[in-house]
């Protein structure tokens, strides 16, 4: 039994290393191409659309409006960003039903380069709408005082982003592997569809957070939404 994927190595030259993690997260990444591919392929403005198409509007329409509801008047900047982060993890769970597979955010690796790109996301959409100098201002505000205090916050959510997803992941990983080798075949199958709610919940929280910081950085002033969503994640 090993703690993360990255323990897994299927091929190493010195200190390059390909292991489970990585050929996880490219098998992921070559699925969600694929299908995006293939479900635009052949879009269609009739009345009458393919199942496929009626899918993907679905989960498009889903994901705006959660966009619009944390606070960002113009969804589709940003669904191409946010719906990937929700689109990549969620699509990471559901695979745990297929065996030998292994989630790759059940690795720190994953979730924190994850939480790193909502760490860049975060000041470039801040000064694109606000510019360079707005958004710097945001940091000194109430006060000029507050400055360090508003630094440490944007580096510690970052680390709170990585390690709150990296340990549901591999905490549900580990149940169902333990359990597989004390219990009968079916109790680990009815953890693993709890895992796999667990796995959404956890797409659905990573990718509402980073809406939120994104929404904190372009206005000037917190939002009420943020106060809000906030609070309603970290329960």
């Amino acid at each position: 039994m090993h703690l993360s994927p990255d323990q897994v190595i299927f091929w190493q030259h010195g200190f390059l290393k390909l292991n489970s993690t990585i050929v996880m997260t490219w098998g992921v990444m070559f699925v969600l191409t694929m299908s995006s591919i293939i479900i635009t392929q052949n879009l269609s403005t009739e009345i009458k659309l393919s199942h496929w198409q009626n899918l993907l509007e679905i989960v498009i329409t889903g994901i705006e409006k959660q966009i619009e509801e944390v606070g960002l008047k113009e969804p589709r900047k940003y669904l191409g960003f946010l719906g990937t982060l929700f689109l990549f993890v969620g699509t990471a769970s559901i695979f745990t039903i297929i065996p030998g597979y292994e989630p790759p955010t059940a690795s720190l690796s994953t979730t924190a380069s994850l939480a790193l790109c909502v760490f860049v996301a975060v000041p470039f959409f801040g000064v694109k709408q606000q510019g360079v100098g707005g958004y710097l201002k945001s940091y000194m505000k109430p006060t000029f005082i507050m400055l360090p205090f508003n630094i440490i916050s944007e580096l510690s959510r970052t680390l709170a982003l990585a390690v709150r997803l990296f340990g549901n992941m591999m905490s549900g990983a580990m149940i169902v592997a333990i359990l597989l080798t004390i219990t009968p075949f079916v109790f680990p199958v009815i953890m693993t569809l709890l895992g796999l709610l667990t796995g959404a919940v956890q797409a659905y929280i990573f990718s509402i957070l980073a809406a939120v910081y994104i929404a904190a950085a372009i206005h000037t002033q917190k939002p009420k939404a943020q106060i809000k969503t906030e609070a309603q994640v970290k329960v």
